[in-house]
């Protein structure tokens, strides 16, 4: 063995035995636990492992490496500023650069979304955007508007309460969510739709989902729906086109807030700053982003309010009343010193618009697999792609089957070069938004030959093919 092997195994050891991992699996403990991959060194596009073995990153770290790795020009400015000034108390005092980081996002963010409320990530963006709503009703002498509507499949956070209101079931077998303010539409996947229902019908009935609901809860207990324009971490689902639009119109008949959460859509991900508008026509009450607002090289989030949400609590009705949530480090100086660098080479390089470039390329190869017979579903947007595999013509596989699917395509793709994100029978994609079209060729080819030998190797185990093309 190797020195750079035994030192890699002594890491393995105590990444065992000392490191309690998020979504960690209690199945196998101490030796029986398998060993993680590690991830050394990374530059543009792709990680390289203890061994020196090169992928490419296919989910872009978690939805949040926009400018790829190795950025010198980020990772001077967080030295410089921690150097000038490293933290900042955010409950009584305030940064130059933190006050510039709220004014540049709130210039790109849509309508009147002006208040800037900085969190340390996605998590807590959305349940401090949560608390302010219910913190507002409470001064506005409405009580009992407090409960939360989101969806099947949706994915809001990792803290009690948004781990609440998430809706991926996988996600709460084993761990306790409030029962009481969360209540879940169904699901909004076109492809589960009925297989004669057009899509005109499964919009209406979506939206009807959603009134429906309001109704049956009361408008009077009903506080915000909250909706992901693209329902990420779920499989990349994309809702029919003008739902988000006529969502709004039902909040707004029932005086509901509407949250758009662009921790995963924002800053780049769809082509633009932020989707809600851009990309579906909407000005939401409320936007929580994250993730690519560093460009992943520093925890930060951020929930950014309407100036009218705050206008109505002037006066009176707010008289001594304190918001007295936050965190020790809301507006960390060295994390907005990344988002403002982060922000100065999107513009500078022209970020957005080679993202839109290449975003025709990536969903025309990603429709392509479809010729796979094991994918029984493509779904994609902006450079987020998913692909749904089922061993039967219906698409209905079971868990069991679904489970051993994305293992074994995670398997095959991470030996070929190309990391995956799997999910049940899914694998989920979302590259550096820095990706080139050649880049972009590279990823499917191994995604479509990591697919070919996963399917060779089910048969091989003697698992049943039945196409679900063809």
């Amino acid at each position: 063995m190797t020195g750079l092997r035994r030192e890699f195994q002594t890491y393995k050891t105590w990444d065992k035995d000392n490191n309690f991992h998020p979504w960690d699996a209690f199945d196998k403990a101490g030796d029986d636990k398998p060993d993680r991959t590690f991830s050394e060194y990374a530059e543009g596009i792709y990680v390289f492992d203890e061994l020196g073995n090169k992928v490419i990153d296919g989910p872009g770290g978690m939805w949040c490496m926009q400018l790829g790795y190795g950025n010198g020009e980020i990772a001077d400015a967080m030295a410089a500023q921690v150097r000038k000034m490293a933290y900042c108390s955010p409950f009584s005092e305030a940064t130059s650069v933190s006050a510039q980081f709220a004014h540049e996002i709130a210039r790109r963010a849509p309508g009147d979304l002006n208040r800037v409320h900085f969190t340390t990530g996605g998590s807590t963006a959305v349940d401090s955007a949560i608390r302010f709503i219910h913190f507002r009703n409470n001064l506005l002498g409405k009580p009992t508007k407090k409960k939360i509507i989101s969806r099947v499949a949706a994915y809001h956070g990792g803290t009690y309460l948004t781990a609440s209101l998430s809706g991926k079931p996988s996600e709460k077998a084993w761990l306790d969510t409030d029962k009481y303010l969360c209540h879940f539409l169904p699901d909004v996947t076109p492809y589960r739709r009925p297989e004669h229902q057009s899509m005109e019908d499964f919009l209406k009935e979506k939206v009807a989902d959603l009134e429906n609901a309001i109704l049956d809860l009361g408008p009077d207990n009903v506080a915000v729906f909250v909706a992901e324009p693209v329902l990420g971490s779920g499989g990349v689902i994309v809702p029919p086109a003008g739902y988000h639009r006529l969502c709004l119109e039902i909040c707004r008949k029932y005086d509901v807030l509407y949250l758009s959460d662009e921790v995963v859509t924002g800053f780049g991900r769809l082509g633009h700053w932020f989707a809600s508008e851009e990309v579906f026509g909407i000005v939401p009450d409320i936007i929580t982003c994250a993730k690519g607002m560093t460009s992943g090289f520093a925890p930060m989030g951020a929930a950014i309010f309407s100036d009218r949400l705050f206008k109505d609590l002037e006066g009176e009705v707010s008289q001594g009343a304190y918001f007295t949530s936050g965190f020790t480090y809301s507006g960390h100086p060295v994390c907005a010193a990344a988002g403002l660098k982060n922000i100065e080479i999107f513009e500078r390089d022209g970020v957005l618009e080679h993202t839109r470039r290449v975003i025709p390329h990536f969903q025309k190869r990603l429709a392509e697999m479809l010729d796979l017979p094991i994918i029984a579903d493509v779904r994609g947007m902006g450079l987020m792609g998913a692909i749904e595999c089922s061993l039967t013509r219906d698409g209905k596989s079971s868990p069991d089957i679904d489970a051993t699917i994305g293992a074994v395509i995670d398997a095959r793709c991470q030996d070929l070069g190309l990391m995956v994100r799997p999910y049940g029978n899914m694998a989920i994609f979302s590259p550096p938004l820095i990706i080139t079209e050649a880049q972009i060729d590279d990823l499917f080819d191994l995604l479509t030959q990591g697919v070919k030998e996963a399917t060779e190797e089910l048969l091989r185990q003697g698992l049943e093919l039945e196409p679900v093309q063809g």
